[in-house]
């Protein structure tokens, strides 16, 4: 890889990982309920996710595709059922006529490994990953002559694009629900458990 290349594909992470996307909305639902360390944790989930779709790629994506898709497809509805798992608990959490004095106590007594999943699974979950990453870093690497140092520039890139990113929606959403009322957060806690029973029926179908 040169160093073009290597911007290149830099840029390019960063802009895919900027736009809208259920990862982006699921980061911000888990910062909003749980605070930053959640939404840190989400992003690593994420960032796992990516490199693991990233050495499928460049191991041989279609091949494993095609003889583990069975494993795939209990991944793709194993992700579905633990988000709608963790937004029905999160639902539940905290009822309608709760009335809490302290902004802190509304937050979700979510473990970070649960945060963790939900990121790791969105990502694994998600079909259009495959098709992205394997036409996506073809453009930038020859697959069939890449060396392992390559390899770990790519996933190096990975991480701070990816990661980097998704760190910045998580610390903006960290910041805007330290000032608003708790009563505003309660309704949050509602919206974002509304929010991953329909990603994960989303992902499910």
């Amino acid at each position: 890889m040169t160093l073009n290349s290597i911007i290149a594909l830099f840029l390019a992470m960063v802009i895919l990982a900027s736009l809208p996307s259920i990862s982006v909305l699921m980061v911000c639902t888990r910062t909003a309920s749980g605070g930053f360390i959640h939404g840190f944790c989400t992003t690593l989930g994420i960032v796992l996710g990516d490199i693991i779709f990233i050495l499928l790629a460049i191991w041989g994506l279609s091949f494993l595709a095609e003889t583990m898709g069975g494993l795939f497809i209990f991944i793709k509805y194993l992700g579905s059922a633990y988000l709608i798992f963790l937004g029905i608990g999160l639902l539940r959490s905290c009822p309608v006529d709760e009335q809490p004095d302290n902004l802190a106590l509304l937050r979700v007594d979510n473990s970070l490994v649960s945060s963790f999943l939900t990121g790791l699974f969105i990502t694994l979950a998600d079909q259009k990953a495959t098709l992205f990453y394997l036409g996506f870093l073809p453009a930038f690497v020859n697959i069939t002559q890449i060396s392992y140092q390559e390899t770990l520039v790519i996933i190096a890139v990975a991480i701070i694009a990816v990661g980097g990113v998704k760190l910045i929606y998580a610390l903006m959403a960290d910041k805007v629900s330290i000032y608003i009322s708790a009563k505003t957060t309660q309704g949050i806690k509602i919206i974002a458990g509304c929010l991953m029973i329909i990603i994960g029926v989303i992902l499910l179908f």
